[in-house]
């Protein structure tokens, strides 16, 4: 009798087995001939040669679907199993739209105009700017784009980065080591990655410097190719380091830059990297430039009247 070991990397045996171990008991009710024995992240199969291969194959498009869209039940269990490519099991979709399946399955997508624009943009440019106030969806969005390029293979890493700036805060006297002073800022970044990635997965990417979270800092002396790079909060940079960050850019890579020039915290008299760099940037070729507002605020429905109730005061000076 022949065994094959299939051992699962990345994701959640809990998730993928289901309550109950539901899902792996339909697959097997599938493969009868075969004896399939799970056990941690282990699944051994025991049979003939031939219905091996085919468990094997079988499996791999399960594994594949479960993958893709972060979830995995009986109706597609079926689907899989009984189509003969992967086309004929894809989950109907306006799929074009879909941006990436977050966890749980969910579909995360552009929802508004302009997000859709930025959409489009970041399709057609290698590096875009994301102007606007908070709440309208530039960094989530900008996250979606990334996991997409990484599932998609179209890039190998993904660098996400936020100037280290006190928002009326001193950095000193928060407690812990660099790190840890640095997470609060980073935060934003984390929520938005544990929307779309399964928290064993995303740590194994952290973990395996698949996906970098790190101040502007870091970014000093570094070539970054092959790589989908965020930078969050990007008018809180200064000259030097707008420059500094913008000469990073190496092969096969996009860069997206998101910040709210209505909220610089940088002291007063040092201009922002970002006012300044949109002005150099605006008419170079393979740039891209999208101004978010209010229209596209996706939080709770008062963060519409606060930001417009912030914007007459500050029209009046």
């Amino acid at each position: 009798m022949n065994e094959l070991i299939i051992e699962l990397s990345d994701i959640s045996p809990k998730e993928f087995f289901g309550q109950h171990n539901a899902n792996i008991e339909l697959i097997k009710s599938y493969f009868p001939k075969l004896k399939i024995v799970a056990r941690g992240n282990k699944i051994k199969v025991y049979g003939n040669e031939e219905r091996l291969e085919e468990f094997d194959k079988r499996f791999a498009m399960v594994l594949d679907h479960f993958t893709k869209y972060n979830k995995i039940d009986e109706n597609s269990i079926e689907r899989v199993l009984t189509s003969e490519s992967s086309a004929d099991y894809a989950t109907p979709q306006s799929a074009s739209e879909v941006l990436v399946h977050g966890v749980g399955g969910r579909n995360i997508k552009a929802q508004t105009a302009n997000q859709r624009k930025l959409v489009e943009l970041m399709n057609k440019n290698d590096m875009v700017f994301a102007i606007g106030p908070a709440g309208t969806g530039k960094t989530y969005t900008g996250v979606a784009l990334a996991v997409r390029a990484l599932k998609q293979k179209q890039v190998r890493r993904i660098i996400l980065t936020r100037p280290a700036v006190e928002a009326g805060e001193n950095l000193g006297f928060l407690p812990g080591d660099l790190k840890e002073k640095l997470d609060p800022y980073m935060q934003p970044l984390y929520d938005a990655l544990r929307d779309m990635i399964p928290p064993e997965k995303l740590d194994t990417y952290i973990e395996k410097g698949i996906i970098q979270i790190a101040p502007m800092a870091f970014m000093r002396g570094r070539t970054l190719d092959h790589a989908f790079v965020i930078l969050d909060e990007a008018q809180n940079t200064t000259h030097a380091q707008m420059k500094m960050f913008l000469t990073r850019m190496g092969k096969n890579a996009k860069f997206m830059l998101t910040g709210d020039t209505g909220q610089v915290d940088l002291p007063r008299r040092i201009i922002s990297g970002l006012k300044e760099a949109l002005l150099i940037l605006k008419d170079v070729k393979g740039v891209g430039i999208i101004y978010l507002d209010d229209k596209d605020v996706i939080r709770h429905k008062l963060v519409k009247k606060v930001i417009a109730a912030y914007k007459s005061i500050e029209n009046q000076n």
